[in-house]
């Protein structure tokens, strides 16, 4: 689980950090990697003073349907010789306190190149108050997901679904970057993303099979199958743009390979390899239609592609889990429904309820506090600062003097 910790981690600094930064244009490239890291640091210190209570509350106390009990304010509470279930508390807080760091930051993809820095951090702490912390208790927490029977093994509801709906509200209310859709804005680094993406490859073994608070057969089928469903996602990924473009492209297979590790997150602790196969594949697709019609169809500039890759794949996954889940299947069998569940008709009603709730409750208060942001700090730059790029503006510095 340490070490699982540190793979975490490493998602958001180095991968996501570097995933991200070289996707932008050059004269943003270290506004990027800026957001990426003061988030690390941000949720670190929030999850310290109130996000793990909110999202768990106190050990031995049972938790309500909606939030976690305050005894663990400041981790009151959590001492040396405190556990949870056959783990230190310590090292439960802290694996869980680096899913809270890559949430927000995968919100970075979608208002990148013209958000102004203050307004990101003041946005990003109530949001992982107001939303990553109450869903995560209704998921992992002792909530009313929970106890519905909702199979969100590693993140689908918690973690994607979450950061996708801030992004396309974020990437609505801000507004097109200047020259979208007539300005070619091709990634400034493709090496560094590629980098980035290894990373985030390697890393979301972590992420996964760390998710099952041990050194087990879950956690061993859980980076099977997350290895797999990535794999799958790459060539499907770049089999339609080769099929659609005459070329198969770097960007697009680095893009498919997340779009598969997104959406077997929600899955990996309840399919097994033949189903992973299927959900890398499906999301490869799916996920690339998405990415076109979002841009080209709804003109809505979602700068890195957070809502189609991580929205629509938390989604798909989270869905497919009560399909796959199913020990009726054959070859695609997965571990079973949940407690109370029957079929897959009854299991697929729960993930649904997971998928709605998460999803309207995600968008309405990201959207007040994207309101309210906007109201008392002001969301965006002004146009002359977006053209000189919001690394000398916002930071006085240049990513490369060459």
């Amino acid at each position: 689980m340490l070490t699982a910790t540190a793979l975490v981690l490493f998602m958001t600094l180095p991968g996501l950090s570097l995933f991200y930064a070289g996707l932008v244009r050059v004269r943003n490239v270290l506004s990027v990697l800026m957001q990426c890291f003061a988030l690390t640091a941000l949720m670190s210190l929030l999850w310290f003073v109130a996000g793990y209570t909110l999202a768990f509350g106190s050990a031995g106390v049972e938790q309500g349907p909606w939030l976690g009990d305050f005894g663990n304010l400041f981790l009151a509470g959590v001492a040396i010789d405190s556990s949870s279930g056959t783990i230190p508390e310590s090292l439960f807080v802290m694996f869980q306190m680096t899913f809270a760091v890559i949430t927000p930051a995968l919100i970075v993809g979608a208002f990148a190149e013209r958000i102004r820095f203050s307004s990101m951090l003041a946005f990003s702490a109530a949001w992982m108050l107001l939303v990553y912390a109450p869903v995560c208790h209704w998921v992992w927490g002792g909530g009313w997901l929970g106890s519905l029977g909702l199979q969100d093994f590693a993140g689908g509801t918690v973690v994607h679904i979450t950061a996708a709906v801030a992004a396309l509200v974020a990437a609505i209310m801000l507004g097109p970057r200047r020259g979208f859709g007539s300005v070619a804005m091709p990634p400034h680094n493709l090496t560094m993303t590629v980098t980035g993406a290894g990373m985030l490859w390697v890393g979301w073994f972590g992420f996964n099979a760390g998710s099952a608070v041990a050194a087990d057969s879950s956690a061993a089928m859980a980076m099977l199958v997350t290895h797999l469903s990535a794999a799958c996602g790459s060539l499907a990924w770049m089999t339609m743009e080769w099929m659609r473009h005459g070329k198969p492209s770097v960007l697009g297979i680095v893009t498919g390979m997340v779009a598969g590790l997104g959406t077997i997150t929600p899955a990996a602790g309840s399919v097994g390899p033949a189903a992973a196969v299927v959900i890398g594949l499906t999301a490869g697709v799916v996920c690339y239609f998405a990415t076109i019609t979002l841009k080209n169809r709804f003109k809505i500039d979602d700068s890195l592609d957070v809502f189609p890759v991580h929205g629509v794949g938390g989604i798909l996954g989270t869905l497919l889990a009560g399909v796959f889940c199913s020990p009726n299947l054959g070859i695609f069998s997965g571990n079973g429904f949940s407690e109370g569940v029957s079929s897959i008709a009854g299991q697929l009603a729960v993930q649904a309820t997971g998928v709605v709730a998460v999803f309207a409750y995600t968008a309405v208060v990201s959207l007040i506090l994207f309101k309210l942001v906007d109201m008392f700090i002001g969301l965006r730059v002004d146009a002359e600062e977006e053209n000189v790029g919001l690394d000398l503006v916002l930071h006085d510095e240049r990513g490369y003097d060459l």
